[in-house]
């Protein structure tokens, strides 16, 4: 990565992940925040079957338009580095660009760090997400 200066940090390429090979290259960062993905041919098979289901831009009653972050991580060699902000604005500005009411980013309950770079992200929590597992 080159130091970029104006943008706070290392020069960043932010973009989709859009092929194979990048997929394929994600699967170990997303391991990180989900340990209970082993199985890079499943995780191929969520990933396109979220991507035929819009999974960038989602309508609901409650947010209208949005743009949704499933799964946000930054390695652990790219802490401290600005990337989660960086990633954050970038969200933000496509969600704009999108004509989106809302950025929805959801969050563990149990991960105090990551809501603290939320509300900091100017991210508000405006409700909690109830799961049963079936």
């Amino acid at each position: 990565m080159a130091h970029d200066p104006a943008a706070g940090g290392p020069a960043l390429d932010l973009r989709h992940v859009d092929n194979d090979a990048e997929l394929q290259a994600s699967f170990a960062v997303m391991q990180a925040l989900r340990p209970h993905w082993q199985d890079a041919a499943r995780y191929r098979e969520q990933f396109a079957r979220q991507r035929t289901q819009g999974y960038r831009l989602q309508h609901t009653l409650l947010h209208g338009r949005s743009v949704v972050v499933d799964d946000r991580v930054v390695t652990a060699s790219a802490r401290g580095l600005r990337v989660g902000e960086r990633l954050v604005q970038a969200v933000r500005q496509q969600a704009r660009q999108l004509q989106a009411h809302h950025l929805v980013l959801d969050t563990g309950l149990h991960m105090a760090l990551a809501q603290r770079f939320d509300v900091r992200q100017g991210l508000l929590a405006r409700g909690l997400h109830f799961v049963e597992p079936l």
